[in-house]
């Protein structure tokens, strides 16, 4: 008799819907999506257990593009570089349908040899940046790309 009582008073909150308002940022164990053609990120997503993120690596700890991360992926762990999100972004900057990673090395190699989805032409910029401040050698990461935003 209450229960029923309760779904005439509140039917949204008995069907399962979630009340509270999306977060517009990656953080951590935020799951994420491997584009590369990696035989690790290929076998997790193949599986259905996504990576999630362990750290970011900068300052304020939320994830924008171009950002190094720290993802748990099939019991290890590994490291990968953000390239599309789904988080309001800057302009210029394209919003994309899910938050994609590339998974690369300690050196900033990555670890497939192909991307398969477009990343955004900003990241150029970004990643040029990063390279010459840090010993990591990320343009390799553009050049695997096959098609740009």
């Amino acid at each position: 008799m209450f229960r029923s009582l309760i779904n005439k008073l509140s039917p949204i909150q008995s069907c399962g819907f979630h009340t509270t308002s999306c977060l517009n940022e990656v953080q951590l164990l935020t799951r994420l999506r491997v584009v590369d053609n990696s035989e690790i990120g290929k076998r997790a997503m193949a599986e259905g257990k996504p990576p999630k993120v362990i750290c970011v690596y900068n300052k304020k700890r939320v994830g924008l593009i171009g950002d190094r991360v720290l993802v748990a992926i099939k019991g290890q762990k590994k490291k990968g570089i953000l390239v599309g999100l789904k988080q309001i972004q800057k302009v210029k900057v394209p919003k994309f349908d899910s938050n994609n990673v590339v998974l690369i090395d300690d050196n900033g190699t990555p670890l497939g040899t192909r991307i398969h989805v477009p990343i955004p032409t900003i990241l150029r910029t970004i990643l040029k940046e990063k390279t010459h401040s840090k010993g990591a050698d990320y343009t390799k990461l553009l050049g695997i790309a096959t098609r740009f935003v």
